[in-house]
């Protein structure tokens, strides 16, 4: 019985109120289950804002975790990645990157953080999420780094598992980091405050 209301108890953090002033969490619905995610608005404001329009506008829905990316060391450690890909017609304005170095968010276990490529200041939609600490994502001199803007609180179960998926394919950073069979990410959804839709045009949606 005592385990049963510790789960009980953790479900109910997991889905209640924000942990502190500033957090918005964000549930993504995968077909490997739910991840639930507390951004850090107060620190990483542009970051979170950018993340929360493409949440609000379902521009996340029906996207993958398409990249697992295991350290040659141990694999059981190493990050997931996913998003929008390049599909241009999800795609919002890009995004200055908020550096590790400004917001104090650092690449920890669990720590969500946005891609981008060789352009650091043109990210999107698409990001990543650690499974141990990856140091080598903080800024440092000559290296801006990538932008941490949050955490899992629930689901990392889920996170290592998709970790754990046969890789193959891709090129260059890439190479054999593709995931064989993406994990669909079914919906995003906020779980705080007022969703704010961008008011864009939503072209993925009038392909279908």
């Amino acid at each position: 019985m005592r385990f049963l209301a510790l789960i009980l108890a953790l479900f109910l953090i997991a889905n209640s109120a924000p942990q502190a002033p500033g957090i918005v969490r964000v549930r993504l619905v995968t077909s490997a289950g739910s991840i639930v995610l507390a951004l850090d608005a107060r620190r990483a404001p542009k970051t979170v804002a950018n993340f929360l329009a493409y949440v609000d506008d379902g521009r996340l829905d029906d996207t993958e975790f398409y990249r697992a990316t295991r350290r040659k060391s141990d694999p059981r450690f190493g990050f997931i990645q996913g998003g929008i890909a390049q599909d241009a017609r999800r795609m919002l304005p890009p995004l200055p990157l908020e550096p590790t170095s400004q917001t104090g968010i650092t690449h920890q276990d669990g720590t969500i953080s946005m891609a981008h490529g060789i352009n650091a200041d043109a990210a999107n939609a698409n990001f990543s999420i650690m499974v141990g600490p990856n140091p080598g994502l903080d800024a440092k001199p000559g290296n801006r780094g990538y932008a941490a803007f949050g955490r899992v609180i629930a689901g990392m179960d889920v996170v290592k598992r998709i970790l754990a998926l046969p890789t193959g394919g891709g090129r260059d950073a890439m190479k054999g980091q593709m995931i064989l069979a993406p994990v669909k990410i079914l919906r995003a959804e906020r779980l705080d405050g007022v969703a704010k839709p961008s008011g864009r045009p939503k072209p993925w949606l009038i392909a279908r």
